[in-house]
């Protein structure tokens, strides 16, 4: 459920041998399943383990999740890194603003789902993002820009060639389309002008 890599792992344990015995790591997610979904570790002293946590096992320690988290942490993924400034502990949670799906789930839960996940934190670094509609009866995905992506140019080509190319790769067969009901004119609903 969540990987801990071994350099991570070796990281934890040398950061647990001088904390009061029994002490392991807690991860958890502040706000699961908002876009404001922030993802933590920190210490979990023998006091602060609740009947209802999830225990995993790990090389010297255990990472417990309470069980509002655990279904956000789904795919969750702890590294170090080095970095020129220094080392870094990275923390990935795909699923932390969105619970994962099922693969059986309908159609437009499962769009929406690699919106919140693939799309929109690409779309992010443009100040942008889109909100899936609905799918019409034909399979088309109608989308709606919105932040940055309101009144910029490159809305068709992002449209085209990137928005509309990754859900039909990956809804291959299903999805037919994808189409844009945005006004995209500049003015005072713009976000940039």
């Amino acid at each position: 459920m969540i990987e801990i890599t071994p350099v991570a792992q070796a990281h934890f344990k040398k950061l647990l041998e001088p904390q009061k015995e029994g002490t392991n790591i807690r991860v958890f997610v502040i706000n699961p399943g908002t876009p404001k979904a922030e993802c933590g570790v920190s210490y979990c002293p023998p006091e602060a383990v609740e009947g209802s946590d999830t225990r995993l096992n790990f090389d010297g320690f255990d990472a417990l999740v309470d069980d509002v988290s655990l279904p956000f942490l789904e795919d969750a993924f702890v590294d170090l890194v080095e970095e020129e400034t220094g080392t870094q502990l990275t923390l990935k949670a795909p699923n932390a603003k969105m619970r994962k799906v099922k693969d059986d789930a309908p159609l437009m839960e499962r769009v929406e789902y690699v919106i919140q996940v693939q799309v929109n934190p690409q779309l992010a670094g443009h100040g942008g993002f889109i909100k899936l509609i609905e799918i019409t009866e034909d399979n088309v995905a109608v989308i709606e820009f919105g932040g940055g992506c309101n009144g910029c140019s490159q809305v068709d080509l992002t449209l085209k060639e990137g928005i509309e190319k990754e859900l039909l790769e990956e809804f291959s067969g299903e999805l037919n389309a994808v189409r844009d009901i945005t006004e995209h004119q500049s003015g005072d609903h713009s976000f940039y002008k």
